[in-house]
């Protein structure tokens, strides 16, 4: 069978998200799949990397229009059709909402990470809002012949706002990379503290800086903190509204104890992860939120929000906020920081919890849903 992927998202300079997603998802498709042909798509005016992906059944399709005028002919003239362009494939996996075209013999498996664009439109800018209108993500659901969501809480808002089917949608959940199951020594985590000049002790955060994130929260709740000791750490790419972000930590009165990483290399994470004293995620709505499950990967308690997908993914392995109450935040970190016992249990909890996240099994089930079409 020949199967297309589009993997325009890979031409991003750094990983999250989707882009992560679609990276491991096609890394471990290709490990155990060697009977079907591959071939990846992606279009782009400009200078671009995307990964080289060395397996023997796999192709890689460039193609150099500007994006602008490839988009809108997509949208609007119907030309040209992606699955023609790559050769003609039997089935193409989508790996997020894109601008698209595709012959009516060519399959379709779309992968719906969530609809925060639908339920929260105020995180998003007023040029996002215009490409999620172009794009119609509502038809996209509906032409698909089969939508992978990432979690049950995508499925049901699929469900729930697009009116589709429940037959066509299938479940499954991302993995973490294998990088986080290592094993990490004191040595380790004494390294990772000295290349970041970072306290002994730290609460950790890793994402986005966006609204959607909800630092604010977690910033407002670091000031409330009866614990004046420990430090604040938070990593991640600057994203929309991050200079609000900013100001609010500049304007903090315990802004000294608050460090900002930037982004950090995928082969740094799993070491901040385990010297963190307690990792933080206050998201107010995500697919599913992989971070928290690194964090249980690598020994670490989480508090997380009472939100979206998130109680779903750490289950009863992390303690839950309700991400609206600063004030819950800060009584949450304080008292998990002065119970060693419940620190220890969330950290076994967590290990267990994470082994049920590999991209391995991830890709199989997608696999079994492609080659059943």
């Amino acid at each position: 069978m020949r199967i297309g992927i589009d993997i325009r998202c890979l031409m991003e300079a750094q990983y999250s998200g989707i882009s992560e997603y679609t990276y491991n998802l096609i890394n471990n498709l290709l490990k155990i799949d060697r009977q079907n042909q591959y071939f990846l798509f992606y279009n782009t005016a400009q200078a671009a990397t995307v990964p080289k992906f060395n397996f023997p059944n796999v192709e890689i399709k460039e193609f150099q229009y500007p994006n602008k005028l490839f988009n809108l002919s997509m949208r609007f003239l119907k030309l040209p059709r992606i699955d023609k362009m790559i050769g003609g494939v039997d089935i193409l996996l989508i790996p997020n909402f894109l601008f698209l075209n595709l012959s009516k013999k060519c399959k379709q498996v779309l992968v719906v990470h969530d609809l925060s664009f639908e339920l929260y439109p105020e995180f998003f800018t007023p040029k996002k809002k215009l490409w999620h209108k172009l794009i119609n993500a509502r038809k996209l659901c509906r032409e698909a012949d089969i939508i992978v969501a990432i979690s049950e809480n995508t499925k049901n808002d699929i469900i729930n706002l697009y009116n589709v089917g429940v037959e066509k949608i299938k479940t499954v959940n991302p993995g973490i990379s294998d990088l986080f199951f290592q094993s990490i020594r004191e040595e380790d985590k004494i390294r990772i503290k000295e290349k970041y000049n970072l306290a002994d002790d730290y609460v950790f955060y890793l994402g986005n800086l966006e609204p959607r994130k909800n630092l604010e929260a977690l910033i407002k709740a670091f000031a409330e903190l009866k614990n004046q000791q420990i430090k604040l750490v938070i990593a991640g790419g600057e994203a929309w509204k991050y200079k609000k972000i900013y100001k609010l930590w500049q304007n903090s009165p315990v802004r000294k104890r608050i460090k900002f990483l930037g982004y950090i290399d995928a082969a740094d994470r799993p070491f901040l992860y385990a010297a963190a004293k307690i990792f933080v995620y206050p998201s107010i709505y995500e697919g599913f939120g992989l971070p928290p499950i690194e964090a249980m990967a690598c020994g670490t308690p989480v508090i997380t929000s009472f939100s979206s997908s998130l109680p779903e993914a750490v289950s009863d392995a992390g303690l839950l906020i309700d991400p609206n109450n600063y004030k819950e935040l800060a009584q949450t970190i304080d008292e998990l920081l002065n119970n060693p016992l419940l620190i220890n249990q969330l950290s076994k909890k967590g290990l267990q919890r994470s082994k049920q996240f590999s991209w391995d099994n991830s890709a199989k089930k997608i696999l079994e849903i492609i080659n059943d079409l």
